[in-house]
């Protein structure tokens, strides 16, 4: 009865998912899988989620294409990897609610891996790939667009899909402010495994925020990031 009650459970969850991914599955084996981390067995999403980045990026560049017309091809290659990096694929994953879906090791469990990024983002494009093999491109490309065109048109023209420190930078130039300063505060873990903490230092506005991220770049970012919402009273 038990095993009964959590086999109902999981499926419902599965069909509320699907709800709001806006797609059901002819062969839920392909969702199942694209679901599966490696930590977990065999077949995991690997092979999808390579599947997936594919689709994803062609989807992608198309629909910026139509709906940016006047963009140059730098603001389109800048705007479609704001779409599809890590951190936008993994917030996305998380309101999709996949987080309590995806199938993980008992160790990455107890690592909480079912929030950590990298495991959310390469479920999403797995998604993505199960739908194109389940279908059709089209059929993928159509969930694509549902799911980002509502960020699409939340873009302000003005950043045009520019990195933070980008857009740091030009605000700072154009009031004739000194640059920012980046400075390495902290890293921990492994090698393999490191976290760096950086500071982003705006002498003239005596701003000092701290980015965190799995690369020096990244947490560059993300401090740059912090610095450009605390300025933005100034513009």
């Amino acid at each position: 009865m038990l095993k009964e009650a959590g086999q109902s459970n999981s499926k419902l969850l599965l069909d509320l998912f699907c709800k709001r991914l806006g797609y059901s599955f002819s062969q839920p084996e392909l969702l199942r899988e694209a679901l599966t981390h490696r930590s977990y067995g065999i077949p995991h999403n690997e092979r999808l989620e390579f599947l997936g980045d594919a689709v994803l990026n062609c989807a992608i560049a198309g629909l910026i294409y139509k709906f940016f017309p006047d963009l140059p091809e730098g603001y389109l290659s800048r705007l479609r990897a704001n779409f599809v990096n890590q951190k936008a694929l993994s917030d996305i994953a998380l309101k999709l609610q996949m987080d309590k879906l995806i199938h993980l090791g008992e160790g990455e469990l107890r690592n909480g891996g079912e929030r950590r990024p990298s495991i959310l983002a390469d479920a999403l494009e797995a998604i993505l790939g199960a739908i194109y093999l389940d279908s059709n491109y089209a059929q993928a490309e159509e969930v694509i667009m549902a799911i980002f065109l509502p960020l699409m048109q939340s873009i302000d023209p003005k950043t045009q899909g520019k990195d933070p420190k980008t857009l740091l930078q030009e605000f700072l130039q154009g009031q004739k402010m000194a640059l920012p300063e980046y400075t390495v505060v902290m890293t921990s873990g492994k090698a393999h495994k490191q976290k760096f903490k950086v500071e982003c230092i705006l002498s003239t506005l005596n701003v000092r925020t701290v980015g965190e991220g799995t690369s020096r770049r990244r947490a560059e970012q993300e401090a740059a990031k912090l610095a450009y919402e605390e300025i933005c009273p100034y513009q």
